[in-house]
């Protein structure tokens, strides 16, 4: 197949804006400044304007669709957190990286040194850059002592062989960003600790279960009790995190905002300081994953219970990013990309319990290869360009942020970069007639692929390949060794057509394997 290059330019048009309202503020730049919010583990159908029936509230996220655009045929390169970060933080699919060590924040480095990222292409479009929140894609940790593993004992994790003391190696720093302030994985995976630009902010390091009770006197357990060991923390459906390593000053239920006060500290001092610059924020947030922890504020707001008031809390995350946009005269020319890294873990139980569909229509859940595990809510606001609210309705993914930066920032990508991101300006543009790419490929948790060709997707399992039961059963004598679907005629996912058009699927599995097999070989 042939190489994609990306050799595109579209001018910027020389948009007047009201930088000159603020006092001694000189806006000479054009490009847009951008902030990309990524929710962590929301669906599809948390947003109420992708879900009317849902028993959410999220008028914030809801305007950005309602005046900018609305992809609704989205989708995250992988339906867990590690291949879709690393989808979008390079454009490439994640089954290209060799397989290394994973194990919760302790994961060794998945991009390489000279991979271009999001950072590092808006980095030479002059952009300061900044990475806030959840990283996810691997540290290079110090041990105290070099003759010992990282991991001292992984049944029955406790205190690490880490230096915290000492800043980490292929930081955020390290791969394209000016300024990071990052948690290493998800707030339910230790070790819990903040790093300022590669370094921990903390070094006095304890032991969650130090800190926290392991049950509550009014614990009762639902079907996620089956995540948690013996001395990790359950509190509730979805309030349970695994014990580990944490700083002493951190707080669970206060990382979300820790995280969001941040980001909006760095636009603040942006602008105060750095204002002849434009920006690029990447705020990838830690709800509404496990811990369901919202803020004091959020408490018991919503018909939902906890699950509801912490999606309220990620609504008001964008809330307070246009209030500090407007309050600086700069929300005109700034882009706001909001998504989230992948399908939410919402199983048929809750479906049920709650009277919500958290992933909306899609068969599955995070995980899974189906599309509860990868179709994703997606908007972008940018008022100097985009005037009217419009939905586009083919296939885009996260992937394919770094080539549509790259187009909008008039840059040219290596032929050895970004290999899978096809640019979308031209949406944004207004151009709407035609789809950016005519195939898209998904990696479930447990590495199983899925590959979408206009109506038509392929599965390479016979269960979900991920979270939801069966995963990936063992085929019976004489069965479909894959699925096939029509996506136009069945969204749901209900009817595999493998053996009534064997050919169909023989097609798509060939151009599967084909693309698999030129990536690996690069």
């Amino acid at each position: 197949m042939d190489k994609f290059i990306y050799k595109r330019f579209t001018s910027l048009l020389g948009i007047v804006s009201c930088y000159s309202l603020i006092p001694g503020y000189s806006f000479a730049q054009e490009k847009p400044n951008v902030v990309i919010i990524l929710a962590d583990d929301m669906g599809y159908g948390d947003v109420v304007f992708n879900n009317p029936l849902a028993r959410t509230k999220t008028p914030n996220i809801d305007k950005l669709a309602e005046s900018g655009l609305c992809f609704s045929d989205a989708h995250a390169g992988g339906a867990v957190s590690i291949p879709s970060r690393y989808g979008l933080m390079t454009g490439r699919y994640f089954f290209r990286v060799e397989k290394k060590d994973s194990y919760w924040g302790y994961l060794s480095p998945l991009i390489e040194q000279d991979r271009e990222t999001i950072g590092s292409i808006m980095q030479k479009a002059g952009y300061a850059t900044a990475c806030i929140g959840k990283w996810h894609l691997g540290l290079d940790w110090v041990k105290t002592d070099t003759s010992k593993p990282l991991i001292l004992n992984r049944k029955m994790l406790g205190y690490t062989n880490i230096d915290f003391s000492q800043p980490v190696g292929s930081s955020p720093n390290e791969r394209g960003f000016d300024y990071s302030f990052i948690l290493p994985a998800s707030l339910d995976m230790p070790p819990y600790t903040f790093l300022k630009n590669g370094k921990s902010i903390d070094s006095d390091i304890i032991l969650t279960a130090e800190a926290y009770p392991k049950l509550l006197n009014n614990t009762e357990k639902a079907w996620d009790n089956k995540h948690v060991n013996e001395n990790d923390i359950y509190w509730d459906r979805g309030v349970w995190w695994r014990n580990g390593e944490m700083s002493k000053t951190f707080k669970v239920e206060e990382c979300l905002d820790n995280i969001v006060d941040e980001g909006v500290s760095f636009i603040e001092n942006h602008i105060v300081n750095n204002k002849e610059k434009p920006f690029m924020l990447y705020l990838p947030l830690t709800g509404p994953h496990t811990p369901w922890m919202p803020g004091n504020s959020f408490k018991n707001t919503t018909e939902l219970g906890v699950y509801g008031d912490f999606i309220a809390q990620i609504d008001h995350t964008v809330f307070r990013i246009n209030e500090v946009l407007e309050r600086f005269g700069i929300k005109e020319n700034t882009m706001i990309i909001f998504a989230s890294d992948n399908g939410s873990a919402w199983e048929e139980t809750d479906n049920l319990q709650y009277g919500h569909l958290s992933n909306g229509q899609w068969r599955g859940q995070k995980g899974d290869a189906w599309e509860g595990g990868h179709h994703i809510p997606l908007f972008i606001k940018w008022p100097a360009k985009i005037k009217k609210a419009q939905t586009y309705p083919h296939t885009v993914s996260l992937i394919d942020i770094l080539a549509t930066f790259a187009e909008m920032t008039e840059q040219a990508i290596e032929e050895k970069y970004a290999e899978d991101s096809f640019s979308f300006y031209k949406v944004i543009n207004g151009k709407w007639t035609k789809p950016i790419r005519d195939h898209l490929i998904y990696i479930s948790s447990s590495g199983k692929l899925a590959i979408t060709k206009g109506d038509w997707k392929f599965i390479d399992c016979i269960g979900s390949g991920g979270f939801t039961a069966p995963s990936n059963p063992k085929p019976y004598p004489n069965s479909p060794k894959g699925q096939l679907y029509n996506l136009r005629n069945d969204p749901a996912e209900f009817f595999n057509l493998y053996f009534k058009n064997k050919e169909k699927a023989e097609e798509l599995s060939i151009l599967l394997q084909t693309i698999v097999k030129q990536e690996s070989s690069k």
